[in-house]
């Protein structure tokens, strides 16, 4: 997805200066895709600007991590790699220890966990790496799989997010019209119907936008998952539903 870049015109570094060439790597860094290692993006800076040397690469790198421009990950390669924090939420890494690739994931569960314990410690934490490592499924059988990195995982995250809300009004839309018919109380009746006609409404403009976004990518509905939230596969009204089958 193309959108227009941050203004990070406000950042220095404690006791820095405005730096011409620390703004175009910064702008150059922001406008790759996936992991990039500190070589990687100094043979990206040396072709545009060959007059920023490498240890202004470096130095800005570091730089970006600090001002949480940038995130600093290690997939077992002898060397680490950076990623721009601000095209998609802080997520987590599956990283396969054959072939080095990642694919990303993000678990409002795992989120949860560590802010319970951080907590709990009282520890502020100002950042977390969850990474993963064994064996990818198609170092594992041989099938191609696509990971969620880099450009796509922006996509995969819309498409899981628009998933859950679905689910989560269906869920609705099914306890309210059932509640509707075994409540004997008018009033509460009618408010039941009410809902179930809100929940209705709002299900046909997600399963739009749903439809919209698939047009975007033809690969995109068979994509791995990235988003985990326990519960949200069926919807938030789920248990209550439940109950509702069974009384």
């Amino acid at each position: 997805m193309n959108r227009p870049l941050p203004d990070y015109s406000h950042l220095r570094p404690v006791g820095g200066k405005r730096s011409g060439k620390r703004e175009r790597i910064l702008d150059i860094f922001l406008k790759q895709e996936g992991h990039l290692s500190a070589d990687d993006l100094f043979d990206v800076v040396r072709r545009a600007e060959p007059g920023i040397g490498r240890a202004t690469v470096y130095r800005t790198l570091q730089w970006m991590v600090d001002a949480n421009i940038a995130r600093k990950v290690d997939f077992g390669e002898g060397r680490s790699r950076y990623e721009a924090s601000y095209r998609h939420p802080r997520h987590f890494h599956l990283i396969c220890t054959q072939c080095h690739r990642s694919s990303e994931f993000l678990s409002s569960d795992v989120e949860g966990l560590m802010e319970e314990i951080a907590s709990a410690r009282g520890f502020s934490a100002t950042r977390a790496v969850v990474q993963v490592y064994g064996t990818c499924e198609e170092c594992r059988t041989g099938k191609k799989t696509t990971p969620i990195d880099g450009a796509t995982t922006e996509l995969v995250f819309a498409r899981d997010a628009l998933r859950m809300a679905i689910a989560t009004e269906r869920s609705g839309l099914e306890f309210y019209t059932r509640a509707a018919t075994l409540t004997k109380d008018q009033r509460g009746r009618t408010v039941f119907h009410e809902l179930a006609a809100e929940e209705r409404e709002h299900l046909g403009v997600l399963e739009n936008r749903y439809r919209e976004l698939i047009k975007s990518d033809p690969q995109l509905e068979s994509r791995p998952t990235f988003l985990f939230f326990k519960g949200a596969a069926n919807g938030l009204f789920d248990a209550g539903t439940e109950e509702l089958r069974s009384g």
